[in-house]
């Protein structure tokens, strides 16, 4: 079995690699190589480009959003007995940290103009688990939002300070609509804060519209007493977050809610999962056109070797292994594709990434780049598809080839 096996597969590539009267087959094996290879790089590509933003943006989104969030169920006065929950809530398992946070939206006004964004109160101290965006500043220090100096202090994302006018130390008035009681109503309130550090995530949205400050100031510019409005969980397992906001559930008592980052995150993730379909079966048309290829290339072989073939049926050779001769031909096809186009698809994908090749307009995609994470396990199932698609188009040309009749073939040789 092994002889009739090294016999068939040398026949196959003697006949890819010998020189052909029809100088037009040479041309379409070529281009259906060529067909596969672009194909599997297309695909590789394509899949680094979904990976890299998918995960860029995830990373990106969970420095600044926590893995769980307990939030109110009906926004009231906020959480109020936050201090008895933290100890609880950090003896679930995969519970890294526990901590409260503060939200609120305030306006900003610098020399240059005033803007809209949000304010959030951390728990002064660096191992916190509302900090994540803030371990890596651009500019300052984190220990310094809980000084207890006039006027308290503040970070700013980066395109926050660029665009309303704001350098390190300088005063910032934010100003709170929820403001202050009068015996005319509610007016809003001004505060000032300095600038004590610059914070650049990468992820546009959150450098332009977000500051953070420390939860006694938080409070304080909200005019509310020791209540928040979030206590932020951090796993050491994103993916657990289910279970751990099951778990939450069950502490926190009905007028809370557990939400992880998954359900906050819903719409970004499933257009992920939309287009990353989208892609596999878009360029997946470029393998069909190469199987075509693949199939004319070999349907014109089985005329051109004719002859061929009844030569060696008449010398012996099985049905099943002129059947096998051209099958191993399309397969080799489909694996030197594919081979080519996985290293050109990785070597592209390593080079763009490395390099950051593409620029983007960072206000537009919340990134500066396109990020590119080829992974693998993806090599392994294109490559396999290819390979497999290469086979299916063999099996009408091979049919087609046992079907000569060495009598009628030589009858006038």
């Amino acid at each position: 079995m092994k002889v009739a096996g090294r016999f068939e597969f040398f026949v196959a590539r003697r006949y890819l690699r010998a020189k052909r009267k029809q100088a037009v087959i040479s041309v379409i094996t070529v281009i259906s190589v060529m067909g596969v290879a672009a194909g599997v790089m297309a695909l590789i590509i394509a899949l680094a480009i979904n990976t890299g933003f998918s995960r860029t943006l995830q990373e990106n989104l969970l420095s600044a959003t926590a893995h769980v969030t307990i939030l109110e169920k009906q926004p009231g006065n906020g959480i109020e007995k936050w201090q008895q929950l933290i100890p609880k809530l950090r003896s679930i398992p995969h519970v890294v940290e526990a901590s409260p946070g503060l939200y609120g939206t305030v306006f900003f006004s610098g020399p240059q103009q005033g803007t809209g964004g949000v304010v959030k109160g951390i728990p002064a101290g660096r191992d916190q688990a509302g900090a994540d965006v803030l371990r890596h500043l651009k500019q300052g220090s984190l220990d310094r939002i809980g000084d207890a100096s006039t006027p308290p202090g503040i970070i700013l994302g980066a395109g926050l300070a660029q665009s309303i006018g704001m350098l390190p130390e300088s005063i910032v008035t934010v100003i709170s609509p929820q403001g202050e009681i009068t015996p005319l109503g509610v007016r809003p309130a001004y505060y000032k804060f300095r600038v004590v550090g610059l914070f650049e995530s990468g992820f546009n949205q959150l450098d332009a519209s977000w500051a953070f400050t420390s939860l006694r100031s938080a409070q304080k510019l909200f005019a509310l007493g020791d209540v928040v409005n979030s206590i932020e969980l951090k796993l050491d397992d994103p993916n657990r977050a289910p279970e751990v906001a099951a778990a939450a559930d069950k502490i926190i008592g009905a007028g809370l809610a557990a939400t992880t980052w998954m359900e906050q995150n819903r719409q970004l993730r499933n257009a992920f999962k939309m287009e990353r379909t989208v892609t596999v079966v878009t360029i997946g048309l470029i393998e069909l056109v190469a199987a075509l290829n693949i199939l004319i290339t070999l349907v014109m072989m089985v005329m051109e070797k004719y002859r061929d073939i009844a030569v060696l049926m008449s010398m012996g050779a099985k049905r099943e292994q002129i059947r096998k001769i051209f099958m191993y031909q399309g397969v080799l096809i489909g694996a030197v594709g594919a081979a080519i186009g996985l290293a050109a698809g990785y070597a592209i994908s390593y080079l763009a990434g490395h390099y950051r090749w593409l620029r983007l307009d960072q206000e537009v995609y919340q990134l500066s780049y396109v990020p590119f994470e080829p992974q693998w396990t993806d090599g392994l199932w294109v490559a396999a598809a290819a390979v497999f698609i290469s086979f299916v188009a063999t099996l009408y040309p091979a049919w087609s080839a046992t079907r000569v009749a060495p009598a009628e073939a030589l009858r006038y040789e």
